[in-house]
C-alpha cells in the first residue's frame, strides 16, 4: 500500500514537502493533488500564507518547503504552546476562530493575505466565521481554502442547518445572482469563483473578473432574417424506455452514496 501511495504521489510537490517536514504532520492522501492544483502558482513568490491549525508544527515546515524561503508563513492556533515555532522563523498568533475580536486584531496586524488555509477545528461556525471575516483581507488573485469540509456530513460539528456545505451552496447562489437580468444584481462580489475538491473548498478572489457587468453581447450584428429559430421550448416525444433512463439519471444525480 505504501509503495502504491508513493507511486501515485511521486510527482506531487506538496506531498514531497510533506514528507520532508522535520516535524509530525497529518494529512489525507487526496489533499495533495488539490494543494498542487491550487497553490503551485504561488511557489517561489513573496506571498503571505496563513494556516489555521498548527498542531505539531509539521505543516508549517511543509509549507515553507513548498512555497520557498520568500514566503511569509503565519500559523494560528488556540494552544499557547504553538508559540515555540516562532523560534524557527514562523509568525504565530494565538486565538479562536470563533472570536470576531481575535480576527479584528489579527487583520489589523497582518493586513493583506495571499492565501488562507483553514485546517482548524472544522466546526461549521468556525469555518463560516473564518471565511466571512477573512475574505476582505485576501489580496487580488488570492484565495481562501477550507479543509475537511466532509464534516458537513458528520455529527458533532454543529447545527446541520448551518453546515459548511450549505454555506458553499449559498456562495454559489450569490455568484450566479450577479447575472445581468436580475435587478438589482447581487452586490457581494468578494469571491469570483468557488472550486470544490474532495473535502476541500477554495474561494478565489479576482476583483476584475467578479466586477464585470453581465450583459448579452453578439460578436457581430445580425443581418435581417439571419436569426435562427429558438427551439429551446419545443416539445420532443419521449419513449417509455427513455423515461426510465431519465429516472435512473435523476436518481444517480441526487444520490450522495450511489449503490
Amino acid at each position: 500500500m505504501e509503495d502504491e501511495l508513493e507511486t501515485q504521489l511521486a510527482d506531487s510537490p506538496s506531498y514531497q514537502a510533506f514528507l520532508d517536514s522535520p516535524e509530525p504532520s497529518f494529512k489525507h492522501t487526496t489533499y495533495f493533488a488539490a494543494y498542487d492544483a491550487l497553490l503551485d502558482q504561488y511557489r517561489g513568490k513573496s506571498i503571505t500564507f496563513v494556516e489555521i491549525g498548527v498542531l505539531n508544527g509539521g505543516s508549517l515546515f511543509m509549507w515553507r518547503k513548498f512555497f520557498g524561503d520568500s514566503a511569509r508563513i503565519i500559523g494560528i492556533d488556540l494552544n499557547p504552546a504553538a508559540r515555540k515555532w516562532e523560534a524557527y522563523g514562523f509568525e504565530i498568533f494565538i486565538g479562536s476562530q470563533e472570536d470576531p475580536t481575535f480576527w479584528t486584531k489579527f487583520c489589523e496586524s497582518v493586513k493583506e493575505i495571499d492565501v488562507v488555509l483553514d485546517d482548524g477545528g472544522h466546526t461549521y461556525l468556525q469555518q463560516i466565521i473564518t471565511t466571512e471575516l477573512l475574505l476582505d483581507q485576501i489580496k487580488d488573485k488570492g484565495m481562501l481554502i477550507v479543509e475537511d469540509t466532509h464534516t458537513s456530513y458528520m455529527s458533532g460539528f454543529g447545527d446541520p442547518k448551518i453546515g459548511f456545505m450549505n454555506y458553499i451552496l449559498q456562495s454559489i447562489h450569490r455568484i450566479n445572482s450577479r447575472f445581468g437580468s436580475f435587478q438589482p444584481p447581487q452586490a457581494d462580489r468578494r469571491v469570483w469563483s468557488v472550486e470544490v475538491f474532495e473535502s476541500i473548498a477554495a474561494f478565489k478572489v479576482d476583483k476584475k473578473a467578479s466586477h464585470l457587468k453581465s450583459r448579452p453581447v453578439w460578436n457581430r450584428e445580425l443581418a435581417p432574417g439571419e436569426m435562427a429559430k429558438d427551439y429551446r421550448h419545443e416539445r420532443v416525444a419521449v419513449t417509455e424506455a427513455d423515461k426510465k433512463v431519465v429516472a435512473k439519471v435523476l436518481t444517480r444525480a441526487f444520490q450522495i452514496h450511489p449503490k
